[in-house]
């Protein structure tokens, strides 16, 4: 099987630090260290002490998706696939990111269908879309939204399904305190968008019940 590379209609603009003007670790460190203070505790006791440190790597993992660019995960397709034109679904791909008016998690699953058109995409690059995106700060909204623009710039499908499920610690941790409350996310393009049988399709495969 033949891979094609083809440019991405919409390359991801990524803000160099300097434009971003990110502070330094040491001063990331810092304020994670006056947030240890405003609690009321002691930054400075045995168990603490590194805790700004260990604080700052976690979270330069947690947000890394904002120095990777998804679409290039896309660039690479095969076309050579015995004549396939049906339904391409990745259902139940793990992701967890974090609100961006708390900064609590929120965790669930992504499903992800598509019509090809020109060529597919190997599988396991949809994952790395959804991660990339989810290591950022985000809404579900715009995650969904995010998601489905990247993969529909970079393969023009005949239609496109994607679909988020996830439970917001900001409304099980603080607020209203609700565990185990779910929320789902949509966004159609294509004949997805205009026929609702291929909607009802799609939900069909992603509850797993078959066509």
């Amino acid at each position: 099987m033949d891979a094609v590379l083809k440019p991405v209609a919409k390359p991801f603009e990524r803000k160099t630090p300097d434009e971003l003007q990110r502070p330094s670790r040491e001063e990331a460190e810092a304020a994670v260290r006056t947030i240890l203070a405003w609690t009321g505790d002691d930054p400075d006791r045995e168990g603490l002490v590194d805790t700004p440190k260990r604080v700052v790597k976690a979270l330069s993992q947690l947000y890394s998706g904002y120095f990777e660019d998804p679409a290039e995960h896309l660039s690479r397709t095969f076309e050579d696939v015995g004549g396939y034109k049906d339904i391409v679904l990745v259902r139940g791909i793990p992701f967890h990111s974090h609100c961006e008016h708390h900064m609590l998690p929120f965790i669930g699953e992504a499903h992800i269908a598509y019509y090809p058109a020109d060529g597919v995409v190997g599988l396991s690059k949809l994952a790395r879309v959804v991660d990339i995106f989810a290591k950022r700060l985000q809404t579900q909204e715009n995650l969904t939204a995010q998601v489905a623009s990247v993969i529909d710039d970079a393969l023009a499908p005949r239609g496109l399904a994607v679909m988020l499920e996830a439970e917001h610690q900001c409304m099980t941790m603080r607020g209203v305190q609700k565990p185990g409350v779910s929320t789902i996310t949509t966004q159609f393009t294509g004949v997805f968008q205009d026929e609702p049988a291929e909607q009802a399709k799609f939900m069909t495969l992603v509850r797993g019940k078959g066509v």
